[in-house]
């Protein structure tokens, strides 16, 4: 089994892994310290708490992980993924790729006989849905009925895993950004089968009863041409003080980093008691250990 995409996970699979989640903040609990299992980090894009996370995470767990930046590999001169995923494949357990496009990574997961998990690529970002709902059950008890307003880029790979995963669980999703970025349709249609995605550009409807403001940078690796378009279409869009006032009283922030205080969102917000941003960032890890050991305990 790979974790390709958010829609992988069924929900009863999303709260056994929460389950996990829990147990594995004990860091005494090593339950791959007999196997010993071997983790390939394939990235062909820059990262800090994703790959640190994955490697923190598979040491806990009592195994190994072997960092690999595509750039130094065999890819970089010309091999196929299909080659290097065969190759790859039979030489450690478990792999978490970060590739560029998401194609890429389905192509390398089906010449893969180890499992494969998506650790970002252009569409989605699943582990980070998985981690973030995670947050929001820890901070609110409950994840059926709490409204998200996802602010700023709604077209981007967070913002496509999110609503499906906040869609599987019960949570209704607001996408709330300018004219002319339209989310993905085929993620739009696929988290309404489970629950209310609606998507406007005005910020005191979107936040409107909102439980939970999320935002992610205006401008994604890759989009550094169009830096100064896109800083000022999502401008408007910022997470400020002054934007909560149309969210529920004590509503919760969160963006999943690496944050450019400043633009799509202020030091005072990110900062503030309403943060959740430092939790979600550290509970990362222990989704992505649940992730792991599920996924090596699966049948092959």
């Amino acid at each position: 089994m790979n974790f390709i995409s958010a829609n992988d996970f069924s929900k009863s699979q999303i709260k056994e892994l929460f389950g996990l989640s829990k147990m594995l903040k004990d860091k005494s609990k090593r339950p791959l310290s007999d196997r010993k299992p071997i983790m390939a980090l394939l990235f062909e894009k820059v990262s800090t708490r994703t790959r640190i996370s994955f490697e923190s995470a598979m040491l806990q767990l009592g195994g190994h992980p072997i960092y690999i930046d595509a750039r130094t590999s065999q890819l970089s001169r010309g091999e196929s993924i299909s080659d290097t995923a065969r190759v790859l494949s039979t030489y450690v357990d478990i792999i978490a790729a970060r590739m560029n496009r998401h194609s890429d990574l389905e192509e390398f997961a089906s010449h893969s006989d180890v499992p494969v998990i998506n650790a970002l690529t252009d569409f989605e970002h699943p582990c980070q849905s998985l981690s973030d709902i995670y947050t929001i059950l820890e901070e609110f008890g409950k994840i059926s009925g709490i409204k998200i307003a996802f602010v700023g880029d709604i077209a981007s790979n967070t913002a496509n895993s999110l609503m499906i995963t906040a869609s599987k669980m019960g949570a209704d999703v607001s996408l709330v950004g300018p004219k002319g970025y339209a989310p993905n349709e085929a993620y739009i249609k696929k988290a309404n089968e489970n629950t209310d995605i609606s998507v406007c550009s005005i910020l005191k409807d979107g936040l409107k009863d909102c439980d939970v403001i999320y935002t992610d940078t205006f401008i994604s690796m890759g989009q550094e041409t169009e830096s100064k378009r896109r800083r000022r279409i999502f401008s408007g869009y910022q997470v400020n003080q002054e934007m909560l006032k149309y969210a529920k009283k004590g509503v919760r922030i969160m963006h999943c980093l690496p944050a450019h205080r400043g633009e799509e969102i202020t030091s005072e917000a990110l900062d503030s008691k309403n943060s959740l941003v430092w939790k979600q960032a550290a509970n990362k890890l222990v989704v992505e250990k649940a992730i792991i050991l599920y996924l090596l305990r699966q049948p092959k």
